[in-house]
């Protein structure tokens, strides 16, 4: 896989205006659930629009050692798995990436066994499975014991009312799994409704399940035990749309994003509004143009779909120590989502953690470059965005997890005019 050496890492020489073009890639976290469904027919399935990035590869791998018959070629993944030759994932591949859990449903529904290390990936705070074994026991699936490192559940999922005790996206997607190839009707209350949720909800309508509410937290699927092949295109990532306009804003630049789905990022919208900065939705696409100023964010609180993403609030934290006055952040989702907060500090920023939740911001302030690191796959690409901004140079090491998450995000910038080097 390119780029996947833990040494590498980017040189940046902030101060560039970017300009230009930008194309958003496919959704990393709708790939990865419907590459898992892939599982649920013995038909081939083809997908397009596929990011060429670290964890789609790391799935694809997986998929093949259970028996999958896997190409990949030009963002485009034709699948088919006549048979499972077996529920067991190897630990040196499920360990490293949290997407591994999603496929407990499939693997249950077409098998009856799933064996599987416990997931890795990045370390944002506690992310148990209590969920995903709360979930899978209201389908009839029974939690076997096992080495402390690794999660065993045997049967055949059932339909049944499934009622989730948190909003839990990877849960929510493995009960939907789970119970499309299920007989009967499977209802699946306190859903996650997030765009990659939807996605893998029209994925499975595509290859025949029946899946009704797609987009409220209320689910109704009837399944088929012969669920067919189908092609299908991976929805535009709004994670990568929402780091690439606010490198935009930052860069105080004229940049054109297309293959934007502007619903999935209301709640940006909203906040760019509030502080006042010059953008306009096209047709599929949202312009960004110079501001010279704007204003402080009175409350950046995360919230599950459709409030504010997670995953974009270390991006727009950057955005804020730009901006005017003080700004107040509530990261409501993971207890560690502040790590990167010491790497910002040290690059000249005005940050007060108040707990592991909230924190002040200050602002305008000048950024300094500076040797910092990737803490997460977020917080990576909020250090490549401060420093694009940031005067001198900037040394961002542990890239591996930006190349997990975003696909060539440094050549994107570099044709937008960013001077980033990877090393």
């Amino acid at each position: 896989i390119p780029h996947s050496q833990q040494m590498s890492q980017f040189i940046i020489r902030g101060g560039k205006t970017l300009s230009g073009r930008v194309k958003v890639g496919g959704s990393k976290n709708a790939a990865l659930p419907i590459l898992a469904a892939t599982l649920l027919t013995d038909k081939k399935c083809v997908l397009k629009n596929v990011p060429d990035i670290e964890d789609v590869h790391t799935m694809l791998k997986i998929l093949h050692s259970l028996g999958s018959e896997v190409e990949f070629k030009n963002h485009t993944v034709t699948i088919q798995t006549a048979k499972i030759k077996q529920g067991h994932i190897p630990s040196e591949l499920g360990c490293h990436m949290r997407a591994s859990i999603l496929l407990l449903g499939p693997l249950l529904a077409r098998t009856g066994y799933a064996q599987l290390p416990y997931p890795g990936g990045c370390v944002l705070g506690a992310r148990p499975i209590d969920t995903h074994t709360n979930v899978l026991s209201k389908l009839g699936v029974k939690k076997m014991p096992s080495k402390e490192n690794e999660i065993i559940f045997q049967g055949k999922p059932k339909a049944a009312e499934v009622i989730l005790p948190e909003f839990s996206v990877t849960a929510t997607e493995n009960a939907i799994m789970a119970a499309a190839r299920t007989k009967g009707e499977t209802n699946i209350r306190l859903a996650s409704l997030e765009p990659h949720v939807q996605d893998l909800c029209d994925f499975l309508e595509c290859i025949g399940a029946d899946v009704r509410g797609i987009g409220t937290h209320n689910l109704r699927i009837r399944g088929s035990k012969t669920l067919r092949g189908a092609r299908y295109s991976i929805r535009p990532d709004y994670l990568e749309a929402g780091t690439l306009i606010i490198a935009a804003v930052i860069t105080r630049g004229n940049v054109l994003i297309n293959n934007v789905v502007h619903r999935d990022l209301d709640a940006l919208w909203n906040l760019l509004r509030e502080m006042k900065v010059n953008f306009t939705l096209e047709k599929n696409a949202v312009r960004i143009r110079p501001t010279k100023q704007w204003d402080s964010c009175r409350r950046l609180q995360t919230n599950v779909f459709p409030g504010f993403p997670t995953d974009l609030q270390p991006p727009f934290t950057i955005l804020l120590t730009q901006a005017k006055g003080k700004s107040y952040i509530h990261e409501a989702l993971f207890e560690n989502r502040f790590a990167y907060f010491p790497d910002l500090i040290k690059m000249g920023a005005s940050l007060e953690k108040i707990n592991a939740h909230e924190a002040q911001v200050s602002g305008p302030v000048k950024l300094i470059g500076s040797e910092v690191k990737s803490w997460d796959i977020r917080a990576g690409a909020a250090m490549i965005l401060a420093a694009l901004i940031a005067k001198g140079e900037t040394v961002i090491k542990d890239i591996r997890y930006i190349d997990r998450g975003y696909e060539k995000f440094d050549e994107k910038l570099r044709k937008l005019g960013a001077d980033i080097t990877r090393c």
